[in-house]
Formats: C-alpha cells, sequence, structure tokens
C-alpha cells in the first residue's frame, strides 16, 4: 500500500467576473482572460505563445507540504499565497495536510496577506503536518474529493516527497471517478460535477534527504546541513582537545547526500553512504586511514554515517558497529553523537528561503498554464535554473534508485541520484614533473580555504607539486612561495577567510619579477582563486604572454568574493556566508521592532556596484525594498516606497525593512534616506539605519560555499591537468591559446570553462560588474512579495521537459577525502 506523508495545504481560489464562471477548465488563458487585479506581462506571454488560463472563482488552487522531514516550507507557503493574490486569485489554507483535507470544515480557512508575514524565518510550517491514514482509503480520498467540490477548489500545490506527490497524481488520476460516485451517493449535483471536471496538480519538493530525483537540491536540504555542520564544527574543538575520534550518524534514509556532503564540509576522515556500500575489507582499509591521520600528527578523527549505511552484502552498517571496529582495532577513545531530529529543526538558511521564494511562484505560474490534458509536473532545481518537469517520471525514477539498491547495482543507483551525488576519487598518487601555483586574490571570502584544500589533494592525487603562494600577486612578484603538503590543508574546510593571506595588488606593474619566480621555481600551471581583481590579473598576466614565455602556461580562474561580481559565473564562492549572513542579521533587526512596532530600519550592504547581496539577500529576509546600482532610482522612487511603508503601517505588519548596496547612488546615501524616510515618515513610523560592513566577508563558511569550493577547484585541477598534458612537448609546457587561460563558472545549468579573453565584451570595467545579471530578475519577485504593484518577466520561467534531460553531462568530481 502507497504510504503518503504529512501535508500542509495553501489553497488558491480564482477571483473573476460572474459572467465567466461558464467557461471550460481546459480553455486556455488567452481564450478565458478576465480583468485581474494584476497581471504578468500578459503580452508578453503571448508573443511567446504561452497561453495561460486564469483563476476562477469555482476553480481553486491547492500546495501541499508532506511528512515531517519537508520542514523549512513556510518560505514556500508564503510565495504561493502571495503569488497567488498577486494574480487576483483567493487564497485558502488547508491545515494538518492530507488530513486537513479529508476532514474539512475549520481546516480549510483563507489565507490572507498578512497571514504569511513574519514566517520566512520560522523552521517547520506553520499551517501544521500530519500523517493521515485515511487518505490511503477509497473513503478518505472520496471525502476529500466532496470537500474541494465544496469550495470549488480543482488545483493542488504539492510540497512533499515521492510519497506525497504521489498520492496526489493518484487523486488526480480518480478525480472523475471520485465525481461521479459523489454525484450518484446524491452529494454533489451533475452541474458541479461538469463544472469542476478536471484536477490539476503542481508539486514542489520538500525533504531534508534531498533524495527526489530531477532536481538537484530539494527544500530544507541546505538547512539540515547548516544544523550538521554547526554540530560538527562544535564536537571538532573538543576532540581535538581530548584527542578523539567521533562517529555521528546523520539522517537521510536510504539516501547518502547529507553524509557525503556534511563529511566534505567538515573534512571527514571516512564516510559511509547507502548508495556506494564499502567493499569487503573496508573495515581494515577504514582503520588505517585513521592511523595514517594520526600518524601525521592530526589529533582526531571524525567519521560520518548515513542512516541507512549497509555493506555489500546488505547487513546494516550502524554507528555503535564502526565505534566498537575502532576502539577494538585501534584502542582510540571513540564517541558516538546521533544528530537525529536536530537535522529537521531551527532557522531556515538564506538558499532555502529563496530555494523556496522561486520555486513557489514558478509553482503559480505552471497552474496557471495547465488544461485538463496537463500532465502533473514538479517544479525543481537544475543547477541555477527552474525546470518543471513531469511527476510521475520523477517519481519512478526515485523509485528505481531504491530498486537499484535492492539488487545490489551501486553505480547504476549513483547515476539515478543525479550529478549532486558526487563521485568520490579514491587515487593512487603517481610522479609527475609539473609543478602548479594556488593563490588567493582580492578581499577574503569565506570558503576560499575549502578550494584551496580541495585543489591542493586533488593535485597532489594526480602527481603534481603544488606550491602555495602567500598575499595573492603581491607576495608572488615578492618571492613568498613555498611547497604545500596535504597535511598542511588539514582542517581548512571550515575556517573563514584566507589562510595564504590575500590582497587587491594587480600583477601589471611587476609582471617581470613574477615571470622570473614562475622561472625560478618552475610554475608550470596557476590556479588562481579570487574577485574581480583575480579576473583582471589573469588578463593582465596573459597579454604578457607575447614578452614572457613563462607566462605562457595553462591558467584558471575560480570566483570567490562576497560581492558575487565576476563576470562568466552566477555564483561565487563566499557568496552564500555573506547572504546567510545579512539574512540572520536583518531577522534579528526585524525581531527587535516586534516591541517597539511602527519603525523601519535601513540596512547598508557591501558588493561594491553589485547588488546582488541587497537584492537576493532582500528576498530572502523579506525586505521592503533594495537600492542597487543596477536599477537607478530617484527622489519619486524613494517616496513611493515612504508611502508605500505608510500604508503598511496601518496594516498588522507594522515594521519595515529596507537594503542598500553601497554604491547604489552617489548622492542618495545611506544617511540620505535615513534622514529622508525620518522626516516624511514622521508620525507615522521612526527610522534607524544600520552598515553590516565586513561583517559579511568573516564567519566559518557556510556548507554550501564549503561544497562549491571544494567541487569548483577540483573541477579546475582536473582541466590543469588535461591541459598540461596536452601543452606538454620536447620536454616543456607551453600554451598561449585563448582557451589556455580560462574561468570556470557557474552558468545556468552547469560548470563550464570559458576563456577569459570572450568575456572582456561582457564586462564594464569601470563599474567592476558584468553587463547582465542573471538575478535582477528575482528582483520584481521580492516586490511582488513585498505588495508592490509591479511586473513579473515570466520569459525565464521553466518549460516542461523530460527527465532524462534534466540528468547530468557528466559525473562531477569531488576532492578526495
Amino acid at each position: 500500500m502507497q504510504t503518503y506523508r504529512p501535508a500542509s495545504i495553501i489553497f488558491l481560489h480564482g477571483n473573476v467576473a460572474d459572467s465567466d464562471k461558464n467557461a471550460r477548465s481546459d480553455q486556455p488563458l488567452a481564450e478565458r482572460a478576465v480583468s485581474h487585479r494584476s497581471w504578468i506581462l500578459l503580452e508578453e506571454a503571448r508573443q511567446r505563445t504561452r497561453r495561460r488560463r486564469p483563476l476562477k472563482r469555482e476553480e481553486e488552487l491547492a500546495g501541499r507540504t508532506e511528512s515531517p522531514n519537508r520542514h523549512r516550507m513556510n518560505a514556500a507557503v508564503r510565495a504561493v499565497v502571495r503569488m497567488g493574490i498577486y494574480v487576483g486569485a483567493k487564497v485558502y489554507f488547508v491545515h494538518e495536510g492530507y488530513q486537513g483535507m479529508v476532514d474539512g470544515g475549520d481546516n480549510i480557512k483563507e489565507a490572507t496577506w498578512e497571514s504569511v508575514s513574519s514566517m520566512l524565518q520560522m523552521g517547520g510550517t506553520v499551517i501544521g503536518s500530519a500523517r493521515c491514514k485515511d487518505f490511503r482509503m477509497h473513503e478518505g480520498r472520496l471525502k476529500a474529493a466532496h470537500n474541494l467540490v465544496q469550495r470549488g477548489i480543482t488545483n493542488l500545490c504539492v510540497i512533499g516527497g515521492d510519497g506525497s506527490l504521489t498520492g496526489a497524481n493518484l487523486f488526480r488520476k480518480e478525480w472523475s471517478d471520485l465525481l461521479a460516485e459523489l454525484v450518484q451517493q446524491g452529494l454533489i449535483d451533475e452541474e458541479a460535477s461538469q463544472k469542476y471536471s478536471a484536477l490539476h496538480i503542481v508539486g514542489m519538493v520538500g525533504s531534508i534527504d534531498n533524495d527526489f530525483c530531477g532536481t538537484d537540491m530539494t527544500i530544507g536540504t541546505d538547512s539540515a546541513l547548516h544544523r550538521i555542520i554547526e554540530v560538527v564544527d562544535a564536537i571538532m574543538t573538543t576532540a581535538q582537545s581530548h584527542q578523539r575520534t567521533f562517529v555521528l550518524e546523520v539522517m537521510g534514509r536510504h539516501c547518502g547526500y547529507l553524509a557525503l556532503v556534511s563529511a566534505l564540509a567538515c573534512g571527514a576522515d571516512w564516510v559511509l553512504i547507502p548508495e556506494m556500500p564499502p567493499e569487503d575489507g573496508w573495515e581494515e582499509k577504514m582503520c588505517q586511514k585513521l592511523s595514517a591521520t594520526r600518524s601525521r600528527g592530526s589529533r582526531l578523527n571524525i567519521i560520518i554515517v548515513a542512516e541507512g549505511a549497509t555493506d555489500r552484502h546488505g547487513k546494516a552498517i550502524t554507528s555503535s558497529i564502526v565505534k566498537d571496529l575502532v576502539v577494538q582495532r585501534l584502542g582510540f577513545d571513540t564517541r558516538v553523537t546521533i544528530l537525529g531530529h536536530v537535522q529537521r529543526g531551527g532557522t531556515p538558511s538564506a538558499f532555502d528561503r529563496i530555494l523556496a521564494s522561486r520555486m513557489g511562484v514558478e509553482a503559480v505560474l505552471a497552474l496557471l498554464e495547465t488544461t485538463a490534458n496537463t500532465p502533473a509536473c514538479v517544479v525543481s532545481l537544475c543547477g541555477n535554473q527552474s525546470v518543471r518537469l513531469p511527476l510521475m517520471e520523477c517519481v519512478q525514477m526515485t523509485q528505481q534508485v531504491q530498486k537499484a539498491m535492492d539488487e545490489k547495482r551501486f553505480e547504476e543507483a549513483v547515476r539515478l541520484r543525479g550529478r549532486c551525488i558526487c563521485y568520490i576519487l579514491f587515487v593512487t598518487c603517481s610522479v609527475s614533473n609539473f609543478n602548479v601555483a594556488v593563490l588567493n586574490v582580492g578581499a577574503p571570502a569565506a570558503g576560499m580555504n575549502a578550494a584551496v584544500r580541495s585543489a591542493v589533494r586533488v593535485g597532489i592525487s594526480e602527481g603534481h607539486k603544488m606550491f602555495a603562494v602567500s598575499d595573492g600577486f603581491e607576495g608572488f612578484y615578492k618571492g613568498q612561495i613555498k611547497e604545500i603538503k596535504w597535511a598542511d590543508v588539514g582542517g581548512w574546510t571550515g575556517q573563514g577567510g584566507s589562510l595564504l593571506g590575500t590582497k587587491r595588488t594587480l600583477p601589471a606593474k611587476h609582471i617581470d619579477k613574477i615571470a622570473e619566480q614562475m622561472r625560478k621555481y618552475n610554475i608550470n600551471a596557476l590556479l588562481v582563486i579570487g574577485g574581480f581583481e583575480a579576473f583582471l590579473g589573469i588578463m593582465e598576466l596573459l597579454a604578457a604572454r607575447g614578452t614572457f614565455e613563462e607566462l605562457c602556461v595553462p591558467m584558471v580562474m575560480v570566483p570567490a568574493t562576497v560581492s558575487n561580481n565576476v563576470p562568466g559565473s552566477d555564483l561565487s564562492i563566499g557568496a552564500d556566508t555573506a547572504l546567510n549572513a545579512i539574512t540572520f542579521t536583518c531577522d534579528r533587526i526585524k525581531q527587535s521592532a516586534s516591541g517597539t512596532k511602527h519603525r523601519v530600519f535601513i540596512i547598508e550592504t557591501m558588493g561594491g556596484y553589485c547588488g546582488y547581496l541587497a537584492s537576493v539577500g532582500g528576498l530572502a529576509a523579506g525586505a521592503d525594498a533594495a537600492y542597487i546600482f543596477e536599477e537607478p532610482f530617484d527622489i519619486r522612487e524613494l517616496q513611493s516606497n515612504v508611502e508605500h511603508l505608510t500604508e503598511k503601517m496601518k496594516t498588522s505588519i507594522q515594521r519595515g525593512l529596507v537594503l542598500r548596496n553601497e554604491n547604489s547612488n552617489e548622492n542618495y546615501t545611506t544617511d540620505f534616506i535615513y534622514q529622508l524616510y525620518s522626516e516624511e515618515g514622521k508620525g507615522v513610523f521612526d527610522c534607524r539605519k544600520n552598515v553590516l560592513g565586513h561583517m559579511q566577508q568573516g564567519g566559518a563558511p557556510s556548507p554550501f560555499d564549503r561544497n562549491f569550493g571544494t567541487k569548483i577547484a577540483a573541477k579546475a585541477m582536473q582541466w590543469i591537468s588535461k591541459k598540461l598534458n596536452e601543452s606538454y612537448r620536447k620536454g616543456r609546457v607551453f600554451a598561449n591559446t585563448e582557451d589556455s587561460a580560462c574561468l570556470l563558472g557557474m552558468r545556468r545549468r552547469a560548470l563550464v570553462f570559458q576563456p577569459v579573453v570572450q568575456l572582456r565584451d561582457e564586462t564594464d570595467f569601470v563599474h567592476r560588474i558584468p553587463k547582465e545579471q542573471w538575478w535582477l530578475k528575482l528582483r520584481p519577485l521580492m516586490k511582488i512579495l513585498a505588495k508592490y504593484k509591479t511586473s513579473y518577466d515570466i520569459s525565464d520561467s521553466g518549460q516542461l521537459e523530460h527527465v532524462v534531460l534534466n540528468g547530468p553531462k557528466e559525473s562531477e568530481a569531488m576532492a578526495a577525502i
């Protein structure tokens, strides 16, 4: 029997003219469009031949969140409710998930704009979640159908895992038969049966396990990783003090994502996951690894065990078994920590809030496009791109993973998991004659050290001699270069800042001295990890190749800056940590207004001329406005925002939050905006200002930055190895083509190597930003969710495609543990 996990449901009820009540539910939008209070660039939608249908008074959308694992869903609830209201819909909550849908009554309540306020920072789900046995039975689904028809609900937005989504799809398939049965029993009439003849479903995937095929990340996974890493970082300090071995058991059921990623994020010595059971004799190999780590001077060992880990024969490997093994064979002082439900709770991370908000809006757009013949779909994340996939294709592939594991086809199980279950490199060191230098350039960014550690260890694994350059290009020309060994980067993953040292100095003035140092140390390749200065530095080295032959070597840049202003990459190492710092600070600042009320906060963020932190941080924190350089503003817009906040103070939400990028306008400074708001809001609200400053560059790296840094640096080193082999001839390395100096960046769905020369035309060198910014398309989202009347560009919304098209193009290697 299919198991359905608990659900929280949001219902969106169409609000259109009575004269359109008899329109068919399968008619496209262009034929059924009516006067909505606000619409979403309908003309552009028509031009792109994407036809939408309006929500009708007798029609409703429902969104659901399922099972205890599906927490941190409030941002998705907020986004669906507010986007629904934005397009003219009437919205309902269904409390306690499927049980509420079966029971009806007071479990189904109308949602308002204010009812989803102040919930972004809350964990769990405010509308409740409960397991429902009734919905597994035909009688329960019949009751649910009756409750929906009574309220004219024919659209559901389901947030859950494969069980929840499968249940919703079954409900959709049975819908016509359920209505016929209700007519037969006299509970509804034939007219109602015809009016509500089609049930439309769109799913969002919410699970801390990240076990759903078709999406790179599920809602809640990143927050769970935050909880795990917080605990591991704390445990490592006591383990270091007492020279202990810790065995940590993490959740995930039959999916090893949390275990694998947390192991990489904390630099664990060993990890055990269900998809890749260890070979026979793993006990001896593990003990040898732990002993070797201690012999190199380490005072601790960390072992991560997924709760569903087994050996090749299906025998469970528990944390207690691993502990006893270490104690008996090595005699190490060993402790076990089972993290348990702490992984499900706590404040949602910035990543989860942004992901849930994007998916919630995309789900509403997808529901607006459905017809009676449209298959149920899920909205998901592929790289940095929203996509729509057939629901049952994803469910079937997810079930195939478990089938492959049951049949001991483990490589197939890993492949089906997708690109976010990455292969770990177990390689033997070979000897090569290549020397590779790694350096940090620009301002410090959390995650730089993880990238350096990954690069060093992958480089050594591939046989290279690795050299560390201190203090960027300045240290390079001064000769601050030394060989760096495997053990030298131990424990670097969780440390913020730059342990190598980093400066903004560019190489042009000292290019001759840098060439001399490269000749002295026989440097055959360069890996530069940094921000916009690193990009400029690579271009200057490339330009000097004609003069200095020593510079004719493979060079690759990995973007690492909190500003996220490097051309050629959607994301940079360090930006996620900065976003979390901004988001959690804004949470605290907003909380301070809970008692005083009628207060507006002006927050200044970093970023130079790039408005990424202000815009995306504003979306994650629930800001009312964000002023940035990329979108010029004038006094009229400032006045409009003051009026908006004045109206807001008349509601139950009596506080405001406004973010300003530090270089958004040379005249409208933070002080000016503060003084303007204070004067114009006099008698209605008072104003406070905060400049966050360098706290955005500090702190321990977030799990995302640790793993993004690890993955991208490992991929960069593999590219360097390939280029070294290609360019080695007649006893030396010579690489002078454009494609031998690249930037490795995340572009929508994939990591891409791009020659820096080709990025020149994409760059605004005066303001040190890319000419086109992907995240600008998220700004209308922030305004919509803050109740501004604005247009939303649907040109980047997802298209329905098959799961096979969403799979990884190649396995993405991670650093050897």
